[in-house]
Order: structure tokens, then C-alpha cells, then sequence
């Protein structure tokens, strides 16, 4: 009962702080992009209209979220996590991968570092002191990276775009690349302006000789209750000409995989979201089902499940996204690994899963 007390209070006071705009961590982005084909009415779209959920719809998902989260939607025990340090990054080779975390990823390519939407807070959340926490440490702190070449953001929600984090990482980070709108955000932040690359979808750039496409996603976006869909939200193409990476961000399952795939294809490695889902949500967040067909839709070979094992922030049970996807992909032959969080993968090379994730117990509150 204090548990959902807890729970209860904590969603109360969330809602709160979004409703009076006072925790959005900076003004609403205020360019237009009328540029856009995704922009219209003031808003970003998805190429398919996200279903709503209607009030009493989104009133029994928020009781369900107090009253009927399972007791294993977090590990008991402290999950297994490799500690990274600075100099063990900077001697590894080209092609190497650590997974921080949820979805922040640490890359070496050809030389160079980037991460992919760095949280590194305690808590995905807009207050320090409430909200979804950590079940672990990062791996590796903001102090302790090597110098980053670049950061890319595949959007604005608070478990993919850290304000403490971006404000830490600013003064060592050459460029920030960010869907259209959320660079405007940083910018308003604080973040130097010639820092910051924001791309609609099908757009590129080239940054230390590294190709970056911003792709098309089912999602949505908002840190805040009056400024949602005004900034975009994309899946990333990430290509050395050596090795191609493909990173999902947040999105449901839609046609527009395959069309990435013919595009872009084939990778060497896919990163795609497969956690935080639910039947209530099928629009912007896939089923295991949908993660592996998305990734064979582009033309992976490896898949790696990313947007799990470090936040509660649906009703599944925390190790059931691994589970889940583990049995499929071998039931369609398909080649898999979930390194433990700050263990080295060799993107060209990757180890097959160890199932770490089995070690986790319940964890109270």
C-alpha cells in the first residue's frame, strides 16, 4: 500500500510541474519549420496519425501504472555492470561499442567517440528528487569519457535527453546532432549554436568523415504538457563506409523500416528499441515482435535490444523485453546479443548474449 501511495503522489506531482511549465528545463523551441513535410499546424506528424487514447482511456493506464505495476518491473538485486574507466576506452579498438545504459551507447569509430542519447542522471524524470531511477549506475561518468567527437539525439523525452547531462558534456563535445527542433532546444539551453546539427528525416550530414542520416520514426515528443510534437523525433543511420549501424530511438512498428533498409542497408549492427511497451501504446513503442521484424525490415544482421534494463517505465517485468526478444530471434534464426551494461561489443564482431539479465531478483522500493 505505501508502495502505491508512493506511486500515486509521485504522478501527481509530475503532472503538476509539466501542467504549470515550470520543469520543462527551458522555453519551447520557437522557429518554425514550415520547411518540413512532417511540420503542419504548428506541430510535427507521424506519416500515420497516432491513435489517441481519449481521457478515460489514459485514466485507467494511469491507475494501472499505481495500483497494478507488477513487483518485477525492478530488479531486487544490483544488476550486473562492467566499470568502465577512461584509459581502457581510449585503448580499445575501432568498432567498439559499450551500452551505458537504457539507450546511451558509447562508440568508437575510426578513431572518434560518440554517444547516442546520454542520461546519465539518476532519474529519467523533470525533478531530481522524483520520477523513474536508475536500477544501476553508469557505467562510466560524464568526468571519466574520453573527449567526444559527437552526441546524437533522437529525441526529446526525459529518458533520452538529459538536461544535467548536456550541459556536463557541452564543453567537451564538438557537435550535437539532433531531429529538427530539439537542436533549437539545446541551443536554448545553452549550447553554442555552431555546435548543434538538426536534421528532418532523409537528411544528412558528415561530421569527421562519419555519415549521419536522420530516418523516419513512430513516435512522438514533449517534455512538457502544452509543447508536445513540436520537436521531431527520428531513427538514425550511422555509417563509417566500413560499418553501418542502425539506432531506432523511440518508435512503433511502421512501413517506413523497409524503406530505410532498401535505402541504407544492410547493417552491420542494429540497436532497437525493445522495452517500455505495451498493448495500450502499439503506436510508439513496438512489441519484441515488432522490434525483430523491424530489424530484419532494414537488412540487420546482429541485433542488439536497446530501451531496457535501466528505467521502470512500463508494466512488463524488467527482464521480459530480453526474454521475449532472446526467443524469438532464435526462433527465426536470427543472430542476437544483449552485452551487459559497459561491456565492450565488437560491432563487427559481437559476442552472443550471456543472459546477465538472469542474475536480477525483485528489488523493493
Amino acid at each position: 500500500m505505501k508502495r502505491r501511495l508512493r506511486r500515486f503522489l509521485l504522478l501527481l506531482t509530475v503532472l503538476i510541474a509539466m501542467s504549470i511549465g515550470l520543469l520543462t528545463c527551458g522555453a519551447h523551441p520557437a522557429a518554425s519549420y514550415d520547411q518540413s513535410p512532417q511540420f503542419g499546424d504548428g506541430r510535427f506528424h507521424n506519416p500515420v496519425a497516432k491513435t489517441s487514447l481519449g481521457f478515460v482511456r489514459t485514466v485507467e493506464v494511469l491507475w494501472r501504472f499505481v495500483f497494478d505495476k507488477p513487483a518485477d518491473a525492478s530488479p531486487q538485486a544490483p544488476i550486473p555492470v562492467q566499470t568502465l574507466t577512461r584509459q581502457a576506452v581510449l585503448d580499445a579498438p575501432d568498432d567498439s561499442l559499450w551500452r551505458l545504459g537504457h539507450s546511451t551507447m558509447l562508440l568508437k569509430l575510426d578513431g572518434h567517440f560518440w554517444l547516442t542519447d546520454p542520461v546519465f542522471s539518476e532519474r529519467a524524470s523533470p525533478m531530481s528528487f522524483m520520477g523513474p531511477k536508475r536500477f544501476h549506475a553508469p557505467p562510466l561518468s560524464i568526468d571519466e569519457l574520453p573527449p567526444i567527437t559527437g552526441v546524437i539525439i533522437s529525441h526529446d523525452h526525459y529518458d533520452h535527453l538529459d538536461h544535467a547531462a548536456v550541459m556536463a558534456l557541452a564543453p567537451k563535445v564538438q557537435h550535437f546532432v539532433t531531429a529538427l527542433g530539439v537542436g533549437d532546444r539545446l541551443i536554448g539551453w545553452g549550447v553554442p549554436a555552431g555546435k548543434v546539427t538538426q536534421l528532418d528525416w532523409w537528411q544528412e550530414t558528415r561530421v569527421e568523415g562519419l555519415k549521419i542520416v536522420a530516418t523516419p520514426a513512430q513516435h512522438f515528443s514533449g517534455r512538457g504538457l502544452s509543447d508536445g510534437n513540436r520537436t521531431l523525433w527520428a531513427s538514425w543511420v550511422i555509417d563509417t563506409g566500413q560499418t553501418r549501424v542502425f539506432f531506432s530511438g523511440d518508435t512503433g512498428y511502421f512501413d517506413g523500416f523497409t524503406r530505410i533498409g532498401e535505402r541504407y542497408g544492410p547493417f552491420d549492427l542494429t540497436m532497437i528499441e525493445t522495452g517500455a511497451y505495451d498493448a495500450d501504446w502499439p503506436d510508439v513503442h513496438m512489441q519484441p515482435e515488432q522490434s525483430l521484424q523491424a530489424h530484419l525490415d532494414v537488412r540487420g544482421k546482429v541485433l542488439m535490444p536497446i530501451h531496457n534494463g535501466t528505467f521502470d517505465l512500463a508494466l512488463h517485468p524488467w527482464t521480459e523485453p530480453f526474454e521475449r526478444i532472446t526467443a524469438l530471434a532464435a526462433m527465426r534464426g536470427a543472430a542476437l546479443t544483449a552485452p551487459q551494461m559497459g561491456e565492450r561489443l565488437d560491432i563487427r564482431k559481437p559476442a552472443p548474449s550471456a543472459h546477465w539479465w538472469r542474475e536480477g531478483r525483485l528489488m523493493e522500493d
